[in-house]
């Protein structure tokens, strides 16, 4: 079965404490499968964010079990801090990395939100992908007055009922947000001043919500162990508003103030990308691609000299995955390494192509998990099969879908090319290999749509396959 992997990072309203915390990554590190990453720890703000990585099922058991100890360990009565909260485990996100959807990830949410309430008593609040209200796509809408504010409200105001559990705050751990999302980067910026309002001002014009940059989270904080002002930075999507352009706009607004940065840190972990967009932007070499990465290059040659035969050995094997719909995503990957190929060596810019090679690569694994999935629901017993072969069924017939529309539009940018006839065969050859990824992937959505009983969920299938 290919390889899942979700990342979890859960932040728990605890930076001082290292025994509580020690005892928090025990508890998570104990579940089978469960790798740690990451563990920062701020005292100024009073809390820990830790990084955990494993399959699906695994990392579930692993933040309830964190939860469940946190819970148990900090009283937000007694707690005080710089960064705003409302549990004692504030805010745990679910990130698909690998074979995993977002959607599936908002169903993990769902399912680890439902025990934490029927355990421990905690209510749930569902934010970003996951949120059940557009107001709760924003943490920052649910943290309004914090801890002190739920604690008054909850019960006596409908705008605070939780999406999960009664309306009844947990009189020491308060609430916690659960959500799925993508990647996401902590990035604060210190300033050489203790003048936190300078902070604010400049968190205020760089942060979406305010008419800053998308994608931006911000606000003004004191860091009183170093009498430093901070304005700390959430990036929601950093390939759409990078990092460097977030550090050099809040470097020349605190000049504006007469003020230096004098320093950023990074809050658990940065994905290569971020790293390798602003070395470019900031080293102006004129000749900068991921390609020069030493690591990118090796990982590249492993995976040319690996990746094919395997995949074909596992395609061929007597097993039901991966079968025509991984097989579907590999041929419209194939294209868009063509049409990226074509592109440069017609000077024109590859990165939608390149995009999309890395979207149908992902799509192989995540179609043969999805069928996987829809096995092992059958496997259930009777009584209890139902539900599940039906949530199976849906994301079997998803990721084919994604892959059809996505292929329909690089195949329409396939055919607007206008590149030197000596590139013609090449081109032709990514056309016809994303026709192939069509059909292939509207069987599968097909036959997917003919086991399923929801007629509203194969109507809305439909209706997107008509709109392509």
């Amino acid at each position: 079965m290919p390889r899942q992997l979700v990342e979890c990072v859960p932040n728990f309203s605890e930076g001082r404490d290292a025994a509580k915390m020690d005892a928090i990554i025990a508890a998570i590190t104990a579940v089978p499968e469960v790798t740690l990453l990451d563990r920062e720890a701020d005292a100024d703000h009073n809390r820990s964010v830790l990084t955990f990585v494993g399959p699906p099922a695994a990392v579930a058991e692993a933040a309830l079990r964190g939860v469940e100890k946190a819970v148990e360990s900090i009283d937000l009565t007694k707690h005080q801090g710089a960064h705003p909260r409302i549990g004692a485990a504030d805010v745990v996100p679910f990130i698909p990395i690998e074979g995993v959807t977002l959607e599936e990830c908002v169903r993990l949410a769902e399912r680890v939100g439902g025990e934490i309430w029927n355990r421990l008593k905690v209510p749930v609040y569902l934010y970003e992908a996951a949120a059940r209200r557009p107001e709760r796509v924003n943490l920052e809408n649910i943290r309004r007055g914090q801890f002190e504010a739920l604690l008054k409200e909850m019960g006596t105001d409908a705008g605070r009922a939780p999406d999960i559990g009664d309306a009844v705050c947990h009189p020491t751990a308060g609430a916690v947000v659960l959500g799925a999302r993508k990647f996401l980067i902590a990035y604060n910026v210190n300033l050489g001043t203790a003048d936190v309002n300078i902070a604010k001002r400049i968190a205020r014009t760089i942060r979406f919500s305010n008419g800053g940059f998308r994608f931006v989270k911000s606000m003004g904080v004191m860091l009183g162990s170093r009498n430093l002002a901070q304005v700390s930075i959430n990036l929601t999507d950093f390939e759409q508003t990078p990092l460097h352009l977030v550090f050099e706009t809040v470097r020349r607004e605190a000049e504006r103030y007469g003020v230096p940065v004098v320093g950023s840190e990074i809050v658990g972990l940065i994905p290569r990308k971020a790293i390798e967009l602003a070395a470019e932007y900031f080293l102006r070499a004129e000749n900068f691609r991921p390609e020069l990465m030493l690591e990118n290059r090796i990982a590249d040659a492993v995976t040319a000299r690996s990746g094919l035969p395997e995949f074909l050995d596992a395609l061929a094997a007597g097993t039901a995955t991966p079968g025509g719909g991984s097989a579907a995503a590999a041929a419209a990957a194939m294209g868009a390494a063509l049409g990226a190929m074509v592109s440069r060596l017609a000077k024109l810019d590859p990165a939608e192509f390149e995009d999309d090679r890395a979207f149908f690569t992902a799509a192989v694994e995540r179609d043969a998990a999805s069928f996987e999935h829809v096995m092992a629901a059958y496997k259930r017993p009777k009584d209890e099969r139902a539900p599940f072969v039906e949530e199976a069924l849906h994301g079997a017939a998803l990721v084919p879908l994604e892959v059809f529309e996505r292929a329909a539009a690089m195949g329409a940018r396939l055919e607007k090319m206008d590149v030197p006839e000596r590139f013609g065969s090449d081109l032709a050859v990514a056309k016809a290999l994303t026709t192939a990824a069509k059909i292939g992937a509207i069987e599968n959505v097909r036959i997917n749509l003919e086991s399923m009983k929801n007629a509203e969920f194969t109507a809305a299938v439909e209706q997107r396959l008509r709109a392509v």
